[in-house]
């Protein structure tokens, strides 16, 4: 059944809202809209919500974590291609639909009747032609988001409609997104294997690190700088979709008085605490890419970044007190065969280099149990979920590190999956 109504799209219609992520750091993104006064109910692969307009656009503003925000409007049974178009023309396509640009539709069939995406797709693509305004390019999407964006102009109106046919049940849901979330616009330069953003700042806001109170933190393998970055967003309140566009801009319901507003209010709500966030790599070329991109995102007098080795910028660290500075970093897997003998002493460098200063902490994205376990460290896992299609784990000590402590014989408690 339609879940809202054309003829109702207003500042006040009620939306029922889904914010995708990756598996894995549902919470931490139902915890991002709890902080925006928003009681979300966790799902595989997301959190959904209920909303109007207003939590559409805030939403997207605000949260790190989510890959995007969509719209569900509609669900049903539909075991026939007959059925599928009859029950589709009663969806308020129009509300959805750019008034220059094109329209993707990409669907999914799993264990049910119509088992053809494609072909669904295009008896969609049919239903929404009738109500398109004219000129409208109609598209069978059949590529993943990582290839998507790869062609993908930036704040181009391709209105997006994902489809889940699942046990013969149909939901139709519109992108309000465009771009996926953690594309925040500030990273233009990239090193080798970059960290995305959502995942950064999962890392960040599963830690417990709190900027806001001053409290140190380094990546001394920051790459193009996306943790600190990330870190200094988090640390003086920066939205971070404050400087890009979205899809619902292109809706023909886009309440442009009320978007102002919410971006006056984030713009008024940053704060300039005193950060202490260093971001360091060997690779001279990737703390200059690193600069830029802080310097993009608005942080650049936030975090200082240096070409230096591991053990070299951890020497640096002041001792602090107990549990307050933190080490967040995304260090090499080892996914090539081999790999992982030669990167053992990287881990143990990491580890003693780390036993040296009192009061730290450390978390670091690994998909490797036994390289993790050559730090010597007492880990737990925070969450489990991919990097670029390797299953990875986040892994925090629980307690500040204490020098002269004896190592364990297990550096890692739980398992990496």
């Amino acid at each position: 059944m339609p879940l809202t109504s054309s003829r109702s799209a207003s500042p006040s219609s009620r939306f029922q809202i889904f914010a995708p992520t990756a598996p894995g750091l549902e919470s931490i993104a139902a915890g991002e809209l709890k902080s925006l006064g928003v009681r979300g109910r966790q799902e595989i692969g997301g959190v959904a919500f209920d909303g109007d307009l207003d939590r559409i656009y805030q939403a997207n503003l605000w949260l790190r974590t989510a890959s995007r925000v969509v719209v569900r409007l509609g669900q049903f049974h539909a075991s026939t291609f007959y059925e599928l178009e009859r029950r589709s023309k009663k969806l308020p396509w129009q509300d959805f639909l750019p008034e220059n640009g094109s329209v993707e539709v990409r669907v999914t069939c799993r264990k049910s009747k119509l088992y053809h995406s494609d072909a669904v797709a295009e008896r969609l693509l049919s239903v929404i032609a009738g109500v398109a305004p004219s000129g409208t390019e109609m598209k069978v999407g059949n590529l993943p988001d990582e290839e998507q964006e790869e062609y993908q102009e930036r704040g181009s109106s391709r209105q997006l409609f994902i489809v889940r046919i699942v046990h013969d049940q149909c939901e139709i849901s519109a992108d309000s997104s465009g771009e996926l979330l953690h594309r925040r616009g500030y990273r233009k330069e990239v090193a080798k294997a970059p960290l995305r953003e959502t995942l950064a700042a999962a890392m960040l806001l599963a830690s417990g690190w709190d900027g806001r109170r001053g409290e140190p933190s380094l990546d001394p393998m920051c790459g193009s700088g996306t943790i600190p970055i990330e870190a200094a967003l988090i640390a003086r309140g920066i939205a971070p979709g404050l400087e890009r566009d979205f899809q619902f801009m292109h809706w023909p319901t886009f309440n442009r008085g009320l978007w102002n507003d919410i971006i006056e209010k984030a713009r008024a709500s940053v704060t300039n605490p005193t950060l202490d966030i260093v971001g360091a790599d060997r690779d001279a070329g990737a703390i200059r890419a690193a600069m830029h991109n802080a310097e993009r995102a608005g942080v650049g007098r936030d975090v200082r970044f240096s070409a230096e080795s591991l053990s070299g910028s951890i020497a640096k660290l002041e001792n602090v007190a107990d549990g307050q500075g933190w080490i967040l970093t995304n260090p090499p897997y080892g996914v090539r065969v081999g790999e992982s003998e030669d990167l053992r002493d990287l881990y143990a460098t990491l580890g003693n280099a780390l036993k040296t200063k009192r009061g730290w902490r450390i978390g670091i994205l690994t998909s490797d149990a036994v390289l993790a376990a050559q730090m010597r460290l007492p880990l737990r896992p925070r969450f489990s979920t991919s990097n670029g299609g390797i299953p990875v784990s986040f892994l925090v000590s629980e307690k500040a590190v204490r020098p002269g402590a004896r190592s364990p014989k297990s550096g890692v408690g739980g398992s990496v999956q």
